[in-house]
């Protein structure tokens, strides 16, 4: 079946390995005649400082902010690519979410869930987190609750509706030999054919 897939390079830097998995999961899905869209965070030009208290006052959104909302309502699968940094996601990354995920756009404060919770607006889409880091696996969970992974699955994405999020994480990222980044890439272009 054929996917719309919004494919998020969530590292800051013009070249990055984060970059090049996310363009090799776009090629083979592209392949697989999926329609895609690719964007670079570090294309991306916005504030990443939320600024206020509250949601009664937001700052406007910046063009890039705005097509990053229309990219997500318009997929049926969402890829965010990136690094761990300290034990989380790059604050640029992290201000995206900040600045995007708002009040009446990705969320209703004024339905609610059966839990309680506001309701989501992005529901019926599914998500990818690929992952890079240095800590391995089973630190990763038993050190660290494998907290990135939860937050982006549970307390970002799956607020809003996004669910289930799969993750995918590559452990050694720092130093990879070409061998291990030649396995990474046959894996994300495994998934990207298949739109998982």
């Amino acid at each position: 079946m054929t996917k719309r897939i919004y494919i998020l390079n969530g590292h800051p830097a013009e070249h990055s390995l984060s970059r090049t998995l996310a363009e090799h999961y776009a090629g083979a899905a592209q392949d697989a005649n999926h329609e895609v869209r690719l964007a670079h965070l570090g294309d991306l030009d916005f504030d990443i400082d939320f600024g206020f208290g509250g949601y009664q006052q937001t700052k406007p959104l910046a063009p890039s902010l705005n097509q990053f909302l229309e990219d997500l309502e318009w997929a049926d699968h969402i890829v965010i690519v990136t690094p761990m940094w300290w034990g989380g996601m790059p604050a640029k990354l992290k201000g995206l979410f900040d600045r995007t995920f708002l009040p009446g756009r990705t969320f209703d404060t004024r339905e609610k869930t059966p839990l309680g919770f506001p309701s989501p607006l992005l529901s019926g889409r599914t998500a990818r987190l690929i992952v890079t880091s240095d800590t391995p696996n089973w630190l990763m969970w038993l050190c660290y609750g494998n907290s990135l992974f939860r937050q982006v699955r549970e307390q970002i994405l799956g607020f809003v509706g996004i669910r289930p999020t799969r993750v995918t994480h590559f452990v050694g990222a720092s130093h990879p030999g070409s061998d291990r980044v030649e396995h990474w890439l046959d894996t994300v272009k495994q998934i990207g054919t298949s739109a998982a």
